[in-house]
């Protein structure tokens, strides 16, 4: 797997970090899913420089001009719900793509840390010979993402697959890298060293969906 920790660049990117981040700031819900999106939106320009380009003639009102532009073929894919604001800022840039969502979440057992991935919802177009982007900003253990990949193979075999996420934590990239392919990009603005024992990233930034959306049931 090729990881791209845009985090250890200076770049405005890290100003939105620290928002979501800041437990003052990221209590402005609308505040947290707009940097989720801004943070989306530097990411894809990032990714956007390893996708296969194609030249293309474009006529102007003056002329023709030929314009290398990067590869149509793409889908989009967003965990419900906390990767909708991840979505969205790579639907701004990628605005051609097909788009997948699917409902995972977590499923603690009574009273025990332990728990399994839940997926009640799939809706994707075909994946063969395209390239797949999978968004889900808090990469916390890995077997969500993981599980969503298991999940969607039944609709064929992507050419490459792309990993968005906001934050991440090293077990959890380790953990993801003996599971993808090996030509799989991984794009993250910041990477966290470990996990508590509910396996939630220390220090990250708390649960991603209930400060997007509100706190669930």
């Amino acid at each position: 797997m090729v990881i791209h920790n845009l985090g250890l660049e200076n770049s405005i990117l890290n100003q939105f970090v620290l928002e979501l981040r800041d437990l003052t700031i990221q209590k402005d819900s609308m505040r947290f899913r707009k940097n989720i999106e801004r943070i989306g939106e530097v990411l894809s320009y990032e990714l956007s420089k390893t996708l296969n380009h194609e030249i293309k003639k474009v006529q102007t009102p003056l002329g023709a001009k030929e314009i290398f532009v990067p590869d149509k073929q793409l889908v989009l894919c967003s965990i419900l719900r906390a990767g909708l604001p991840l979505h969205q800022g790579l639907l701004n840039y990628f605005d051609s793509a097909e788009n997948a969502f699917i409902s995972a979440f977590r499923e603690h057992k009574e009273g025990k840390d332990e728990f399994e991935i839940i997926i009640k919802y799939l809706a994707s177009p075909s994946l063969i010979d395209k390239t797949l982007i999978l968004a889900d900003p808090m990469l916390a253990t890995g077997k969500t993402l993981v599980d969503t990949f298991k999940a969607m193979k039944k609709h064929g075999t992507p050419k490459q697959i792309h990993i968005v996420s906001v934050i991440g934590s090293q077990p959890g990239l380790e953990y993801i890298k003996e599971v993808f392919p090996d030509n799989t990009h991984l794009w993250i603005a910041a990477v966290d060293e470990k996990l508590n024992s509910k396996g939630y990233i220390i220090p990250g930034l708390g649960d991603a969906g209930d400060l997007a959306f509100g706190v669930r049931l």
